[in-house]
């Protein structure tokens, strides 16, 4: 049976950014959410700071309204927080850590030492519906966290491996490859994000197993070139060609492998 096609979520807080440096209204990233869904996103992923650097609340409550595919809303583990979850219920949420000075999410949530409050963010979100995301590093002591947290689901953070090249990029894909096979293997559905680019999203989407990608810097960026539109149909093609490449180097080896065991058996 074939795996279902990878998903690609579109991050928009990059249109909020452009918006709010000048405090105008545009541009509109609930404009730039519907134009992604016309292109091929499978979902729209905001993160609502504390202190509303990009997305604001009334951007998240009109996508709450008007997506066509399912909104991800990435959000830090406050009250305050869970209690907008738990009013506008979206289909998901991916809790994240936060900081106010940094530029972006640096690292992954440290699931392991917050266990308790975790779990009962898990099932306060599940309650209200919404499918619970934990955004980690690729640590398996952050996955067997995760799951004993009831969350279903997990982002690895792709940061540590978008942000190296040669050797030490094939290590931390190598992480990422272990990351994603041990969540599997604990009944977890495994996302990646943080730092994917046009250049190297194909490996990370030949993972096995890999469910969906959320990328939002690199598909605005190529937005200003290209439109916006065309930048996501690009990643999105990009995206389903590595899942593909993924998949039959995984059926080579299959076959290998039974090669190596038919001529065993003759041997013997």
């Amino acid at each position: 049976m074939h795996p279902p096609r990878i998903l690609l979520g579109v991050n928009i807080d990059h249109i909020a950014t452009l918006r709010q440096a000048r405090g105008t209204r545009y541009p509109d990233p609930v404009q730039a959410a519907l134009l992604a869904e016309e292109a091929g996103a499978d979902g729209i992923t905001v993160h609502l700071r504390e202190d509303r650097r990009h997305i604001q609340e009334r951007d998240v409550r009109l996508l709450a309204q008007l997506l066509n595919t399912r909104m991800n809303l990435e959000m830090a583990l406050t009250e305050e927080m869970l209690r907008l979850a738990e009013e506008i219920r979206p289909a998901h949420v991916c809790l994240v850590p936060e900081k106010r000075e940094e530029l972006t999410t640096e690292g992954g949530l440290d699931v392991a030492g917050s266990a308790d409050a975790i779990r009962e963010a898990c099932r306060r979100l599940a309650a209200a519906g919404c499918e619970v995301s934990l955004f980690i590093d690729p640590e398996p002591a952050q996955i067997a966290a995760a799951a004993k947290a009831g969350a279903p689901v997990i982002e690895l953070h792709t940061g540590a491996y978008a942000e190296v090249t040669g050797p030490a990029a094939r290590h931390e894909h190598a992480r990422l490859a272990a990351a994603a096979e041990m969540a599997l293997d604990l009944g977890l559905t495994v996302n990646a994000g943080h730092g994917l680019n046009y250049h190297n999203v194909e490996a990370v989407a030949a993972l096995l197993g890999i469910h969906e990608l959320n990328i939002g810097h690199a598909i605005i960026a190529r937005a200003l070139f290209v439109g916006l539109k065309e930048a996501v149909a690009e990643m999105k093609r990009l995206a389903i060609a590595g899942q593909e490449a993924g998949l039959l180097a995984a059926l080579d080896d299959h076959d290998h492998d039974h090669d190596h065991d038919g001529e065993a058996g003759c041997c013997r």
